[in-house]
């Protein structure tokens, strides 16, 4: 389709010497909406922020949109916490550091309108840079769309870097992109592992999902360990089940070990009472 769209649109409709008028026009017409056609799907799925960025062609673009709640930056050390706030019991919530709840911001490395690096922040502020395009305040659940685009399609180096900035955004709905990465043979396997683990941080939603990845007949063991270890990340009344379910299994023994693992490591009841019925019917 592209290429005989791109003779319609060269050969025929702009051919030096040849008379726009010349052609029917009804040829000059379909040659203009299958061009249409052909560019639209791509232009429309990455969305009116990629576009903005494509445009830039060369350069740095920074954005900054609205961090999803929990989420907080310390800009002495540059590190991100997750899910603060969710701490268990009176002595977990007396004291709290200086770690600011926003926005996200985030510079991206273009070159010929294709993203070649990721940075990200949360909170602070942008130092001046001259040569840098600043978009501005954009859309937190248009910046989880198109980097959960970016993340679908880029290599492994760009694609690594837009999970993490898709899934902090306020507002985005993005674990079933994630899934769909993880179960893609098609991706690398350090990219599918990369995104089940974001996978456990997303949604309470995920947490089926993880399930059925560690429980699928998938000759990828790493990334349905990876699977394992992302549930062992959930909270543990999502997350014991999940696993003792695999523990139980007659899945690949190497899974089974994992989950065995990581129930080891929880310290919950339900984990001790499954090691205890295992070790008293031997």
């Amino acid at each position: 389709m592209t290429n005989f769209t791109t003779y319609l649109t060269t050969t025929l409709v702009l051919a030096p010497g040849t008379a726009r008028a010349s052609l029917p026009r009804r040829l000059v017409a379909l040659a203009a909406v299958l061009a249409t056609s052909c560019a639209g799907p791509v232009a429309a799925a990455q969305g009116p922020l990629g576009r903005q960025v494509a445009a830039i062609k060369d350069g740095t673009v920074r954005m900054s949109f609205r961090a999803r709640p929990g989420v907080c930056g310390n800009d002495n050390s540059n590190s991100i916490s997750w899910n603060r706030g969710e701490s268990r019991g009176k002595a977990r919530n007396e004291w709290e550091n200086e770690c600011e709840p926003g926005p996200v911001r985030v510079a991206i490395d273009v070159e010929d309108g294709s993203p070649v690096g990721i940075r990200f922040y949360v909170g602070g502020r942008w130092r001046a840079a001259g040569s840098a395009t600043d978009l501005g305040t954009v859309g937190a659940a248009d910046a989880g769309n198109y980097f959960t685009w970016l993340a679908e399609r880029s290599n492994e180096h760009v694609a690594k870097q837009a999970v993490p900035v898709a899934v902090i955004a306020d507002s985005a709905t993005v674990w079933p992109a994630l899934l769909r990465i993880a179960k893609s043979d098609e991706r690398p396997r350090e990219i599918r592992k990369n995104a089940v683990f974001w996978l456990g941080q997303a949604a309470s939603d995920a947490t089926a999902a993880l399930d059925g990845l560690a429980n699928e007949d998938s000759e990828d063991i790493e990334v349905r360990k990876s699977a394992v270890f992302a549930l062992s990340q959930r909270p543990k009344d999502e997350g014991v089940p999940a696993l003792l379910k695999i523990a139980r299994g007659k899945g690949d023994a190497r899974v089974r070990k994992q989950a065995i693992f990581w129930l080891g490591q929880s310290g919950d009841t339900r984990a001790l009472a499954y090691f205890e019925e295992v070790l008293t019917k031997r």
